[in-house]
C-alpha cells in the first residue's frame, strides 16, 4: 500500500465531498448592490426581485431563483443562476459585483493567562479585564457551526436581563428549542439554503452544533469560568473565555461537510453578517475562511462593529493569508507557554522527548519500525509495533495536519501499538487527538527523527521503544510565544499595500468547549476568539472608539519579543525570526492595548474612497492603517499618516525608526507635540527611497513613536523595491 497514495486519496475524497450546488448548468451567485437605497428591509428586498425579474423573465422565476436577500446591513442577494444570467446582471448599472458563490472552512485553559489577563488582581493592579468589567453585557457576534448550549461554559447564572438593544432572535430547530438561548446565549439563527442536502446529512437542523468548532469559539472568546477541566487530566485548569461576562448571538454558517470542522459558502456568511448587524452585535468574530474575501464587511465597520477574522491554516508558504480587507482585522497564530512532553525510552536505553497527548499507562518495549514513503506488504508489517513515520520530501510538499490524519488513520486501522511522527514542528498537536488517548501518537521534529533512525540502523538487536504517559508542563521553561507552522503568511494577493495579517494570538493546543466536554484544538480559528474577546473588553472600557481604534491600540502595542526579550520566532521550512507578514505588528498584549498613547484612527466612508471593489478590487497604501506596506517602490515615494492623542492630554512623542534593508527611511516630523488647547491629532510623513534600482524582494522594518513615559507606538513596515510595475516575486 503506497502512504503517498493512502493520504492524497484521503484529501480528494474530502474534496469530493464539498459541492457549491448541484446542477453545474446553475448554480448559486453573489450580487453586491452596495449601500441600502431603502430603509425598510422589505421594500429592499422587493427591489432585489425586481431585479431578477427584468432577467429572469417572471416574479415567479426570480423567488423560485432566489436563496438570501441582503436587506440590513447592505444591499445584494444570493440566487440560484446561469452563467449567462450572471453576467446580465453585472452588467446593470444598480450592480457592484457579482461573483460565484464560493466554499469557506473553519479556520481552549492557559492562554489567558499567558496573555497577562489574569482573572484576579489587587485593584492597585486591574488590568483590561478588570476595567472592562470582564466584557459586561458586549454583544459578540460568532459566525460558525454553532453551539452547544449546555455546556457549562454558557451557564447564564448571576447575569441580568438581556441589553435592551438586542434585536435578535432564537430561531428554533432539532434538538433546539427557545429555552437553548439565555441570558448568556441572546440569540442563535442558522442559514442552511445554500448548502446541498447531501452535505446536510446527520446535520442538526439548527444552531445546535455538530463538529464542535463554533462551540470551541465561543467558549474562548466569551465562556464563563469552569474549574477543574483537562483533557484526559492533561492542562487541568480553570477554562474561560476572554471575555466572560460579554453575551453571545450565535450565526450557524459551517455545516458537517469538511472533515472535522465544517464548511459553509458565501451565500450564507454573507446573509449572517447581515442579520448581525440589524441584530445589533458589537464585535464580529470569523474563525472561516476561503478563496474570495468579504467586502461586504465593510457594511458592519461603517456601523460601528469591529469584524475580526482568522488568517487562514495555510502556512509557512507566503502569499496564504486570508481575510485580508483593511478594515478587519486579521489574526495569525501562536504558541503559549504549555508543552506536553512525552518520554520515550529506547533499547539502546536513550531518551528522548517528543510532544503528545497520550493519557494511558506507560507501555511495554515494543518493536519499532520505519515507514518512509510507502508501506512495502501492506500494513501488516506493523500491527502490533510502533511506527516511526519519517518522510521529510512528503512533508515538505503536504500540509502536516492533512498528512499526520492520514498516517492516524492508518495506524489504527493497522492495530498498530503507536506513532511517532515527525515533521518541522512538534507543536501542531490537534491531530493526535485522533488517537483518543489510548495509543501513544508522539510529535518529533526531523532532528530527532534522524537521531531515531541512527538508533534503528545500528542497533545489533530488534528495535525497541517504550512510550510514558504525557506530562503537562507550563512557565519559563517553554519558548513562546512562536508563530505557528501552519498560520497562514503574508503578503497579501489581492491586497499587496495591505499588510496582513495584523496581529498573532494564541492557536495552538487551545482546550476550550466541545459539546459537554473540553477539547484541545489548533489553528487561526483559535486565534481569532482570543483577539475578538480583546476587542470586545476595548469596546467595554472605551465604547467610543471607532474599529479603527480598536484595531490601531491592538496592532501598535503588540510584542515582537518574547518573554525573555529576544525576537519572537516563526516556525517553518527554515525556522526564523518572524516579520511582518508572520505575525502583522507582533503577539497581542492587552493590558498595553488598553493605554496605548496614540491610535490610527479612519473614518470607514475612506475606506470606500480608496478602495475599488467589482471584479478589480484593489486597495491604496495612503489609507491611515497602523502599518506600511510598499510592494512597488521604483525610486522615492512618500506616505502620510495622522495618529490620534487617547493618552494625556501634553505630550511629547519621538520617532524611532528601523529603515527596511536597502531603503532609505525617513520621518517628518520626527517629533510630534500635543498641548491642552491644541488638537488631538497630528499628521506625518515617512519617505522611502530607494538605495538600488533593483527588482528585489520584500524588507521589513519599523516605525515606533516614542513618548517620555511608557508608551512606545509601533507600526510594521514592509517594502519591495521593483524595477517594472508587476513582477512575479520567484526566484
Amino acid at each position: 500500500m503506497d502512504l503517498r497514495s493512502a493520504f492524497c486519496s484521503a484529501l480528494l475524497l474530502s474534496l469530493l465531498l464539498l459541492p457549491l450546488s448541484a446542477n453545474a448548468s446553475s448554480k448559486v451567485y453573489i450580487v453586491y448592490m452596495g449601500q441600502k437605497q431603502h430603509d425598510d428591509p422589505s421594500e429592499v428586498t422587493v427591489s432585489h426581485h425586481d431585479v431578477l425579474t427584468s432577467v429572469l423573465g417572471s416574479k415567479d422565476e426570480a423567488l423560485k431563483s432566489i436563496v438570501y436577500s441582503y436587506r440590513h446591513g447592505f444591499s445584494g442577494f444570493a440566487a440560484m443562476l446561469t452563467e449567462s444570467q450572471a453576467e446580465i446582471l453585472a452588467k446593470l448599472p444598480e450592480v457592484i459585483s457579482v461573483r460565484p458563490n464560493t466554499y469557506h472552512k473553519a479556520h481552549t485553559t492557559r492562554s489567558w493567562d499567558f496573555l497577562g489577563m489574569d482573572y484576579y488582581k489587587p485593584p492597585q493592579e486591574s488590568g483590561l479585564l478588570q476595567k472592562a468589567k470582564y466584557g459586561e453585557d458586549v454583544i459578540i457576534g460568532v459566525v460558525d457551526s454553532g453551539i452547544w448550549p449546555e455546556s457549562r461554559s454558557f451557564d447564564d447564572t448571576g447575569y441580568g436581563p438581556v441589553p435592551a438593544r438586542w434585536k435578535g432572535t432564537c430561531q428554533v430547530g432539532e434538538a433546539f428549542n427557545v429555552t437553548s438561548c439565555n441570558r448568556k446565549i441572546i440569540g442563535a439563527r442558522w442559514y442552511s439554503k445554500d448548502v446541498d442536502a447531501d452535505s446536510l446529512k446527520g446535520e442538526y437542523m439548527s444552531p445546535r452544533d455538530l463538529k464542535g468548532h463554533g462551540t470551541h469559539v465561543a467558549s474562548t472568546i466569551a465562556g464563563g469560568q469552569v474549574w477543574n477541566e483537562s483533557y484526559n487530566g492533561l492542562a487541568a485548569g480553570v477554562a474561560r473565555g476572554g471575555a466572560p461576562r460579554a453575551r453571545l448571538a450565535i450565526y450557524k454558517v459551517l455545516w458537517g461537510q469538511s472533515g472535522t470542522t465544517g464548511g459553509g459558502t458565501s451565500a450564507g456568511i454573507l446573509k449572517a453578517i447581515d442579520d448581525a448587524i440589524n441584530d445589533g452585535v458589537d464585535v464580529l468574530s470569523l474563525s472561516l475562511g476561503g478563496s474570495s474575501e468579504f467586502m461586504e464587511t465593510l457594511h458592519a465597520v461603517e456601523r460601528g462593529i469591529s469584524v475580526v477574522f482568522a488568517a487562514g491554516n495555510y502556512g509557512p508558504m507566503p502569499q496564504t493569508v486570508q481575510n485580508a480587507v483593511p478594515w478587519v482585522t486579521t489574526v495569525a497564530a501562536s504558541t503559549i507557554d504549555r508543552s506536553f512532553p512525552t518520554l520515550m525510552t529506547f533499547g539502546n536505553n536513550e531518551k528522548l522527548v517528543g510532544q503528545s497527548f497520550y493519557s494511558g499507562n506507560s507501555s511495554d518495549f515494543q518493536e519499532l519500525v520505519w515507514i518512509g514513503s510507502t508501506l512495502d506488504g501492506g500494513t501488516s508489517n506493523v500491527t502490533g509495533k510502533i511506527i516511526l513515520f519519517y518522510a521529510p520530501t512528503v512533508m515538505l510538499s503536504t500540509p502536516p495536519r492533512d498528512a499526520l490524519g492520514a498516517i492516524i488513520n492508518i495506524t489504527v486501522e493497522a492495530r498498530a501499538k503507536g506513532l511517532i511522527f515527525a515533521q518541522y514542528t512538534a507543536n501542531n498537536l490537534d491531530s493526535v487527538t485522533a488517537c483518543k488517548g489510548t495509543i501513544p501518537c508522539v510529535l518529533v521534529d526531523f532532528e530527532m527523527a534522524r537521531r531515531i533512525i541512527f538508533y534503528m540502523q545500528t542497533s545489533t538487536r530488534t528495535p525497541v521503544v517504550k512510550v510514558s504517559p504525557t506530562m503537562t508542563v507550563t512557565g519559563n521553561g517553554v519558548l513562546s510565544p512562536r508563530v505557528a507552522a501552519f498560520s497562514s503568511r503574508g503578503p497579501s494577493e489581492t491586497f499587496p499595500a495591505i499588510l496582513k495579517p495584523d496581529v498573532a494570538a494564541p492557536g495552538v493546543s487551545i482546550l476550550a468547549a466541545n459539546g459537554d466536554s473540553y477539547a484541545f484544538n489548533s489553528g487561526t480559528s483559535m486565534a481569532c476568539p482570543h483577539v475578538s474577546a480583546v476587542t470586545a473588553l476595548l469596546k467595554s472600557v472605551y465604547p467610543h472608539w471607532s474599529p479603527a481604534m480598536i484595531k490601531s491600540a491592538i496592532v501598535t502595542t503588540a510584542s515582537v519579543v518574547d518573554r525573555f526579550g529576544m525576537p519572537i520566532q516563526a516556525e517553518g521550512v527554515p525556522r526564523k525570526v518572524a516579520d511582518p507578514f508572520d505575525f502583522g505588528g507582533g503577539h497581542m498584549n492587552p493590558d498595553r492595548a488598553a493605554d496605548p498613547g496614540l491610535v490610527y484612527d479612519m473614518d470607514a466612508r475612506e475606506y470606500s474612497k480608496n478602495c475599488t471593489s467589482g471584479s478589480k478590487v484593489k486597495c491604496q497604501y495612503q489609507l491611515n492603517l497602523p502599518s506600511i506596506a510598499v510592494p512597488d517602490l521604483k525610486d522615492f515615494i512618500t506616505v502620510q499618516r495622522t495618529v490620534t492623542n487617547v493618552g494625556q492630554a501634553e505630550a511629547t512623542y519621538w520617532a524611532a525608526i528601523e529603515s527596511p534593508a536597502g531603503v532609505d527611511m525617513s520621518v517628518e516630523p520626527s517629533v510630534i507635540k500635543f498641548t491642552k488647547d491644541g488638537s488631538r491629532n497630528a499628521t506625518f510623513r515617512v519617505a522611502f527611497k530607494a538605495r538600488q534600482r533593483v527588482q528585489g524582494g520584500y524588507t521589513f522594518g519599523s516605525l515606533t513613536w516614542l513618548d517620555d513615559s511608557t508608551h512606545s507606538v509601533r507600526i510594521p513596515i514592509a517594502v519591495r523595491t521593483v524595477i517594472q510595475d508587476l513582477v512575479a516575486d520567484v526566484a
